[in-house]
């Protein structure tokens, strides 16, 4: 069943009891296949106003329906934040960039193989209690186990709005921060808080800084040509040479994308060198607590940071 919503009130109304929205529905036909998706689809492509991005004295608002490849190629922004539109230039593919929209991908689901496979249960899709990746095979999945799944929260995109401290703009809800969005990931039956009858709307970003310094890095298996094993996204803002701001998130190393607020107070006030990168990359990995197959990704989180705030720095 398909519903095609020309507004924003009339998609609620068709989600308020069960279905799930459409975007750029790059991830609907594999769902469909994989017997993991709720009917009915309701189409939100059509919706007007919600593809805009508008810059005011106070920031700057994205529609929900903006493409990542706009995004990603938007001169003002790549300016303004381009902490945010580093990932979204690189993240899946090109043809995927066209077509994915900011909304759909904060709100995307897990890649996790039990959950994508047709004959198994699992919590996200309401067929189970457990969790067969914990007992199983979960070499793709957790080092930083904060909760009952052990699937990567696959957004990009939402770990690179933790460091602007962004908000959604949510029907029934108002704005609500990237954070209170994702939670605390201990709910294994959902990767976000938004309830039925929910959407988002527009992302807003605070006022830009000039001159801050960025970087986004991540490590993936070429093999697979798929979502990431570990991404960094890393702002700093410098006085001379010492650092007077820090915001890093990491990506696919736990059930939600999260800050790294120990890193962030250990550069805050020191200079910008390789002896302060070095011990910020070690501390990086305090509150980790890999599962028996995810260990090795430890020694990418440490790299990925050093290498994040290493780039950021060089960057003109």
């Amino acid at each position: 069943m398909h519903i095609q919503a020309k507004s924003i009130e009339e998609a609620v109304r068709a989600h308020s009891t069960e279905g799930e929205f459409r975007a750029g529905g790059t991830d609907v036909q594999e769902r469909i296949r994989a017997g993991n998706l709720s009917l009915p689809i309701i189409d939100i492509q059509s919706i007007a106003v919600l593809d805009e991005i508008e810059f005011h004295e106070s920031g700057t608002t994205i529609g929900a329906l903006t493409t990542l490849e706009s995004i990603g190629n938007h001169d003002q922004l790549q300016r303004d934040y381009p902490a945010f539109t580093l990932p979204t230039r690189t993240l899946a593919t090109p043809q995927i960039r066209n077509f994915a929209t900011l909304g759909g991908s904060l709100c995307q689901r897990t890649r996790c193989w039990y959950y994508r496979h047709p004959e198994l249960g699992c919590p996200k899709k309401g067929n189970s209690d457990t969790c067969l990746a914990r007992d199983g095979n979960h070499q793709r999945g957790v080092c930083f186990d904060f909760g009952p799944c052990v699937a990567p929260h696959p957004s990009s995109v939402g770990c690179a709005l933790l460091t602007y401290d962004a908000q959604v703009e949510v029907t029934g809800r108002g704005k609500i921060s990237i954070g209170d969005l994702y939670g605390d990931g201990s709910d294994p039956t959902r990767e976000h808080t938004l309830e039925k009858g929910q959407m988002i709307t527009h992302v807003h970003l605070p006022k830009a800084i000039e001159n801050e310094k960025a970087a986004y890095y991540r490590m993936m298996s070429r093999k697979w040509a798929e979502w990431p094993a570990v991404e960094v996204v890393t702002r700093l803002m410098l006085d001379g040479n010492v650092i007077s701001d820090a915001k890093l998130s990491l990506g696919a190393v736990a059930n939600i994308p999260f800050r790294l607020t120990e890193v962030e107070e250990l550069l805050i006030g020191n200079p910008a060198n390789d002896d302060t990168f070095q011990s910020a990359a070690q501390l990086s990995v305090a509150r980790a607590n890999p599962l028996p197959q995810t260990g090795h990704k430890l020694k990418m989180v440490v790299a990925c940071v050093l290498h994040t705030l290493q780039q950021a720095v060089a960057t003109t």
